[in-house]
């Protein structure tokens, strides 16, 4: 997705690409639009047949010279002079820089000198090098070099006294970490002043001691500052084998050796401002990097601490005391599990057990005991009973023999079909026949009562059946008068 500007943003932008591009440019056209406000400051417009320049002259930069005279700021010689006095429709020549007034997003031509009609012959020069040597790639942004981080040993190309090398060591002792400096003087103005300059940087680059060149020099007309607008110097800031930082005359000044060097500076004081930082904000580094590293190793103990702790959990978990204690722990366990396994299995055991006594007493107790009694008093009032028929079945019997012998020779026949006749007879009212084929004989337990029919069974009620081979005890679940009866 593209960079998506803010409007403050993009102005800035514009502004900075501007003032880099034209840093120092003259401009001819008609004079428009002239403002004077109280400030001092004058405002007017540059026209042509084709466009219109807006213009803004600080009060700080209007200089009156007279026609003849000197510009103070360039040395120049100026034929037609320079006038505060600007009329509607003048034609002048105005040198200054290009800039940007970012509340309105408009460009304007800063102006630091306006004079009449008529360019000075070193600007002229100054325009005709700065066009040749771009061509020969000496502006060229892709060769330039970035300058070293905090440099320890610097060359400084300048002239050995003056306020511009005093300002710049100043700075180099109040600033960064600390540094080597080392003078290389030269003649900074004059007509030996480019051969001068030009052999003390191959002087400083052939050292192979420094690490960056600083090429300085203090503020001055443009005829003072001319030697740093000359091939030969530009011809050594192009070919040095080190990073060269610039700072020559003023912010306003800006020269051919600024545009080759790696670097501008504003100014000798800039050149060591950009070289090291302010020792303010190293030691406010030093600072939050010293917090940074205690806050680093708070957690970093902290970590370590935590793993210790981690490693002393294990150590314990595998520790013989541990293990004994896991496995006093899992025999406790193994304990009460087999405590109440053997519960579980004993309550069962009992229960089965006194379902096993409680059959045994149903079946041989006390209450059988008498349902067993009741049963012998209940046969022992039948046996007279029976003992009275079988002595009639007897005397019957008897009767019959007797009947047999006096019948004589064809009785025995006779009297055989007759016994035979009374024996199943007295087998059919036999009360134990019935139990050899599978019947049995049912009674109230509690009192050997026989019963003769369902009807005379309630549920609930204790009997014995008499079977052929012994006594069965039972209870009375349900009575059923019919097949089809119903159930009570």
């Amino acid at each position: 997705m593209p960079h998506i500007f803010e409007v403050g943003e993009l102005t800035r932008a514009v502004r900075e690409v501007l003032e880099s591009q034209f840093p120092f440019v003259w401009v001819r056209g008609e004079v428009g639009g002239v403002s004077r406000p109280a400030s001092g400051h004058l405002y007017f417009s540059l026209k042509d047949g084709q466009s219109r320049l807006p213009v803004v002259w600080f009060r700080r930069s209007q200089r009156c010279v007279a026609p003849g005279g000197v510009d103070p700021r360039t040395g120049e010689v100026l034929e037609h002079g320079c006038t505060a006095e600007l009329t509607e429709g003048a034609s002048v020549l105005v040198a200054g820089r290009l800039s940007v007034f970012e509340p309105q997003g408009a460009y304007q031509l800063v102006a630091e000198l306006v004079q009449e009609q008529g360019a000075g012959q070193l600007a002229m020069q100054f325009e005709a090098m700065k066009a040749r040597l771009a061509g020969l790639g000496y502006f060229d942004p892709g060769r330039k070099r970035p300058l070293p981080p905090h440099p320890a040993r610097v060359a400084v190309v300048t002239a050995p006294t003056g306020a511009a090398v005093r300002d710049f060591l100043r700075l180099a002792g109040e600033r960064g970490w600390g540094c080597a400096i080392r003078i290389y003087p030269t003649l900074v103005q004059g007509e030996q002043a480019p051969a001068r300059v030009a052999a003390a940087l191959d002087a400083a680059c052939a050292d192979g001691w420094a690490e960056v060149v600083a090429l300085i020099r203090g503020g001055g007309s443009l005829e003072d500052l001319w030697a740093f607008n000359t091939e030969p110097v530009a011809a050594a800031v192009f070919r040095a084998s080190l990073p060269v930082v610039c700072g020559v005359g003023h912010e306003v000044d800006t020269s051919i050796a600024d545009l080759v060097a790696d670097v501008r500076a504003a100014t000798p004081s800039h050149a060591a401002q950009l070289l090291w930082p302010e020792r303010g904000a190293l030691m406010q580094r030093v600072d939050v990097l010293e917090q940074g590293l205690f806050a680093a190793a708070g957690g970093l103990l902290e970590r370590r601490q935590a793993a210790l702790g981690q490693m002393e959990k294990a150590l314990r978990w595998l520790s013989p005391a541990q293990r004994l204690a896991r496995m006093g722990e899992r025999l406790d366990t193994s304990l009460r599990d087999l405590l109440r396994a053997g519960a579980a299995l004993t309550g069962g055991r009992s229960a089965e057990l006194a379902r096993c006594e409680a059959a045994l007493g149903a079946a041989f107790g006390p209450r059988a005991v008498a349902r067993r009694r009741a049963g012998l008093r209940a046969l022992a009032l039948r046996l007279p009973r029976a003992a009275r028929a079988l002595l009639r079945q007897a005397e019957a019997a008897r009767a019959l023999e007797r009947r047999l012998a006096l019948a004589g020779p064809t009785g025995p026949r006779g009297a055989a079909q007759a016994l035979a006749l009374l024996e199943s007879r007295l087998g059919a009212v036999d009360p134990e026949a019935p139990l050899a084929r599978g019947y049995g004989l049912v009674r109230v337990a509690a009192t050997g009562r026989l019963l003769r029919g369902a009807a005379e069974a309630a549920p609930g009620q204790e009997l014995d059946i008499r079977m052929a081979d012994g006594v069965v005890g039972a209870r009375v679940l349900a009575v059923r008068p019919g097949a089809d009866g119903g159930e009570r």
